[in-house]
């Protein structure tokens, strides 16, 4: 009743001219104390413009004590003789008592957590929903604080009680978030909370208000984005299958599972094709797992071992079924998988009593199931939900196209190192042309595999084809073309051709073949390759270069130099022509082709590395095999970009005593002296046991060469590892096999020469052709 009993009269320069008992009351102020005051001096602060002139309005009044109270006001004017106001009484109208219950309701049934704290971080007032969130009393919370009755907050020193601290003293309101874990008196929940400072009429901050938003859903959403933000760059990084399954497990655990595994059908880790999954027992191959506490549980399935699934279990459900299982503790299926396991293993059951739920989803690409991941939650955290398994599934379906990309991969290296491999030459030709030593070694791109070739084809007369190829890229492609060329290379080599015609046709071919690939791309075009022709009898090297880097070559005295040679265009540009080179070369000389990833690099000068190839091939080595380790180990770069190949040959050279040539009369009465000139050489190299074989054979190709060739003509034979003949003329025009009726006299010549010799052909010369045959020697 003091509200309506207070009243005070001003004059018009607002000084009290009257103060009633309900005002004393009210304020504290006698009316000895008031009357002749100025108002102001009453008021903690100015009133606000529009109250003055509508004589209404709230105003701060402070209080005799020094406090302060907000009080709402209302003026009358007393009117004087003439009308005008000549003063005021001011009364203070009654509170609206319905709208301050209305104002403490509203606080106290608000949906979010509500709560008042003292500038000492003491709870003054706590609404229903806080004190159900904490489960505490009211009376229990007043005048206490929140690490008071949770011992677990701020325990790192931050949060809550550091925001309440931060608000009295820089008197700015507050805005963070936090998350409080299973264990906690709260429960595993995310909030947001906003914290605001309470002011006096002085302007002092005397309380903190906080309110709390439980924002648990929006939490977990952005913990699931963030996971799928992370899959999309953290998973697939390798093109390993193994390693893919890692980097699943390493985003699972710990913030989604407290453990985790990968588990692979068989067929996946090996290079065959996908097969499908079984109905009943499922053998599957651990590939990764792991656990957030260390040990616990500890592996009841190694890495690299295989367990069987029964087909009640989750993860041979999942595979069977194509989509992701949900299990918890009370399902059926669940509880007798986890008894199976814990006879199995019984050293986890700790572990499995204290599942919460198991999440197993099948990791399917492209229509092909390739295993499954298990995710386990345990202990105090919340079982998995539908969101989980959506995420899960999309996890496990980007690691699923990971793994696929790497089993495709695999198979694709696997093929093309099998082929490369089997286009490469094994095991050399034994000849005594060239001693050889060789070295393949694949670039470390993703591929490995490449089309770098090599190859050491003999030829006639003793002589052999040395071949270095480079085709451009990496990969299947390469490969089969490297196989082509290599292929086209034998076949040409076939023919005897010399070097420079040889690399004609070969570029022709693939001229050919461009043309024929309209559109598509030709792994053959800009591919390159080095054929040389090595004559141990003449000494001489013959070689020419499309667009090959030149040989080096290490002469007997030490000496090293590049051969000086015009290389080419590469093949398939068309149009150009090739030049051979011919050098003749020392016994003992060392002849060294390589591919440009020898001495090619992003960061490394050519001809920097070139010289230091020729620095190695002077080192010394006990064996051309130990050289051809000591020239990679100093000139080709640690990680090199490219595949290398290198082949070494050294030199030999046919003695005089190896060699005998006549020079035939082209009349057929010579024949008989030329066999018996034959059998007497034979005789000499103790050849006696393949004398009539070659009598036979010398008979055969010098008759042939008097009746349809021209001369001059000349027999040589070659004392190699065969005995060969070799009958030269004038005439360009070649032999070939027919078959001859039962009425002809002749046309079975070069066939009987086919039956008892090992190989024969011919090739041809500068002057002619040469027609040859091969034979056996007896063994010794």
């Amino acid at each position: 009743m003091e509200h309506v009993s207070a009243a005070a009269t001003l004059d018009v320069r607002g000084t009290v001219t009257g103060w009633s008992e309900g005002a004393r009351r009210l304020t504290g102020y006698p009316a000895e104390e008031a009357v002749g005051r100025s108002a102001r001096d009453l008021l903690a602060q100015e009133p606000p413009p529009r109250a003055l002139s509508e004589l209404s309005g709230e105003a701060l009044l402070r209080h005799r004590d020094g406090s302060v109270r907000s009080l709402s006001l209302r003026g009358l004017p007393l009117l004087g003789a003439d009308g005008t106001p000549s003063g005021y009484a001011v009364t203070v109208e009654p509170p609206d008592g319905r709208a301050l219950r209305l104002t403490g309701e509203t606080f106290q049934q608000a949906s979010l957590s509500m709560s008042v704290h003292d500038t000492r971080q003491r709870y003054l007032r706590v609404n229903d929903t806080a004190r159900r969130m904490l489960g505490l009393p009211q009376e229990d919370l007043i005048g206490q604080r929140l690490s008071d009755v949770m011992e677990e907050v701020d325990a790192d020193g931050s949060g809550f009680m550091r925001h309440l601290r931060q608000v009295v003293d820089t008197g700015r309101p507050a805005h963070y978030e936090t998350f409080t874990p299973a264990s906690s008196l709260l429960g595993e929940h995310a909030w947001t909370i906003e914290m605001w400072p309470v002011r006096d009429a002085s302007d002092e901050v005397v309380a903190v208000a906080v309110a709390g938003f439980e924002s648990t859903a929006q939490h977990r959403t952005r913990q699931r984005l963030a996971l799928l933000n992370e899959a999309a760059t953290g998973i697939g990084t390798t093109l390993d299958v193994v390693r893919t399954a890692e980097e699943l497990i390493d985003l699972l655990v710990p913030r989604f599972a407290d453990f985790a595994s990968v588990d692979l059908l068989e067929w996946v880790l090996g290079s065959v094709e996908p097969f499908a999954v079984p109905a009943e027992d499922i053998e599957l191959r651990r590939v990764a797992h792991s656990a957030a506490t260390e040990g616990f549980p500890r592996a009841s399935v190694h890495l690299g071992e295989t367990d069987v699934y029964p087909p009640y279990s989750a993860p041979a459900r999942a595979l069977r079924e194509g989509r992701a299982v949900l299990s918890v503790p009370g399902d059926p299926d669940f509880d007798r998988w986890m008894r199976v396991r814990n006879e199995q293993a019984p050293h986890n059951r700790a572990f499995r009593e204290s599942v919460r739920s198991t999440l197993a989803v099948p990791l399917r690409a492209r229509g092909t199931t390739l295993g499954v991941a298990v995710a386990v939650r345990s202990g105090e955290h919340a079982p998995y939900v539908e969101d989980d398994v959506v995420l899960a599934e999309e996890l496990a379906s980007r690691a699923a196209v990971c793994v696929d990309n790497a089993c495709r991969f695999a198979r694709e290296r696997s093929t093309a190192l099998a082929l490369q491999h089997s286009l490469l030459p094994k095991d050399l030709p034994g000849q005594a042309a060239v001693e050889v030593a060789h070295r393949y070694l694949p670039s470390v791109s993703a591929a490995g595999i490449g089309g770098d070739w090599f190859d050491v084809i003999p030829l006639s007369g003793s002589r052999v084809a040395l071949v270095v190829g480079d085709v451009v890229g990496h990969g299947i492609p390469s490969t089969a073309t490297m196989g082509r060329l290599c292929t086209a290379v034998r076949t040409l080599a076939d023919v005897d051709l010399p070097p420079d015609e040889l690399l004609t046709h070969l570029d022709d071919l693939v001229s050919h073949l461009a043309a024929g690939d309209v559109g598509e791309e030709v792994a053959e075009l800009g591919a390159t390759c080095l054929y040389a022709v090595y004559d141990p009898v003449t000494r001489h090297l013959a070689l020419a270069a499309a667009g090959h880097p030149a040989p080096a070559v290490v002469l007997p005295d030490g000496t090293t130099r590049l051969v000086r040679m015009t290389a080419g265009p590469p093949l398939g540009v068309g149009g150009l022509p090739f030049e051979a080179t011919e050098l003749e070369l020392p016994e003992g000389s060392v002849v060294a082709l390589y591919t440009d990833g020898l001495v090619e690099d992003r960061d490394r000068d050519v001809d920097h590395a070139t010289a230091e190839l020729c620095r190695a091939l002077t080192a010394p080595a006990s064996s051309l095999d130990a050289l051809c380790d000591t020239v990679l180990k100093a000139v080709m770069p640690e990680e090199p970009s490219d595949d290398v190949a290198l082949l070494l040959a050294r030199t030999r050279a046919l003695g005089a005593d190896q060699i005998r040539t006549w020079d035939v009369l082209p009349d057929p009465v010579h024949v008989a002296a030329v066999r018996r000139s034959v059998n007497e050489q034979l005789a000499r190299w103790g050849l006696e046991e393949a004398a009539f074989v070659t009598e036979l054979v010398v008979s055969e190709l010098v008759t042939n060469a008097i009746r349809y060739g021209e001369p001059p003509i000349q027999l040589r034979i070659i004392r190699d590892s065969a005995l060969i003949c070799e009958v030269s003329d004038g005439s360009s025009t070649s032999p070939h096999l027919r078959r001859a009726h039962a009425y002809d006299e002749g046309g079975r010549g070069l066939l009987l020469v086919a039956q008892l010799t090992q190989r024969w052909g011919s090739r041809q010369t500068g002057s002619g052709k040469t027609i040859w045959a091969e034979q056996a020697l007896p063994e010794e």
